[in-house]
């Protein structure tokens, strides 16, 4: 079984602003302050470059996200045609267009590729009409298509448990409300590809040795740094691409098990 959780758009304003049929601008993208929340959550790699304060939707977002076991999520945009993984930033504070790995590179692209191939384009890597270019498979790492810092995407994976994709829906910003069933019909099979993704790679409970759950464990998976850690009822979930590994987990007061 799998729990889902829907946000029908973490920026209101903006959504009241914006307009149907809006192919390319960013009429909607700001909150009502002027402030892009996608370019608003702490950045790892670069704490102090905001140059806003934290708004009240990142600060609603930001809570939720940490005080559920998300395991996946995808965040949806318009404006394109593929998937999008981490990193999305720099670690260099650079503006160039090259591919920043996140530790969980394999596990990331196996996870977009399984939604651009259920969609019945987004896999060819066709560009947008003006544009030039595509992405092969229909998939790119963020920081090789331009640099975001900021964004909740690797907000997710450094902060949480949660591994997400930024899925960007079609060319058109704004899609025209005739054209919306034929958008749901090209997603829907994409969008359960992906929520079977949840269930790829490892996940079971950490017990003590009478059996009672041991919560906040951490799951470390050796050669790959980047850990998760176990719930209230001690379950934890590690999403991987097929292979071997090692896992060890590990919490105060207990020894570490592999």
């Amino acid at each position: 079984s799998v729990r889902i959780h829907l946000m029908p758009t973490m920026n209101p304003d903006g959504y009241a602003r914006a307009h149907e049929g809006d192919k390319q601008s960013v009429v909607g993208r700001y909150n009502a302050h002027h402030i892009d929340l996608n370019r608003n959550f702490p950045d790892h790699f670069h704490p102090r470059q905001s140059k806003h304060p934290v708004q009240k939707e990142t600060l609603i977002v930001g809570d939720w996200i940490r005080s559920l076991p998300f395991v996946l999520s995808a965040n949806l945009h318009n404006g394109d045609l593929l998937a999008n993984y981490p990193y999305d930033d720099h670690k260099a504070n650079s503006h160039a267009h090259y591919k920043e790995k996140c530790p969980d590179d394999a596990t990331f692209i196996q996870v977009s590729k399984a939604y651009s191939f259920a969609h019945p384009t987004m896999h060819l890597g066709l560009p947008c009409p003006g544009e030039s270019g595509g992405f092969k498979d229909g998939i790119t790492n963020g920081a090789a298509w331009y640099s975001v810092a900021g964004g909740m995407q690797d907000y997710n994976y450094f902060h949480t448990d949660c591994f997400e994709i930024t899925i960007e829906m079609g060319c058109t910003k704004f899609p025209l409300a005739s054209k919306l069933h034929q958008h749901w019909v090209n997603h829907r099979p994409a969008l359960l590809a992906l929520i079977e993704q949840v269930h790829v790679g490892v996940k079971g409970f950490v017990s003590d040795i009478d059996g009672e759950p041991v919560p906040d464990a951490t799951i470390s998976v050796v050669g790959i740094d980047h850990d998760v850690h176990s719930h209230t009822a001690g379950d934890y979930y590690r999403l991987l691409s097929p292979g071997s590994y090692e896992l060890i987990a590990a919490a105060p007061g207990y020894g570490p098990a592999s």
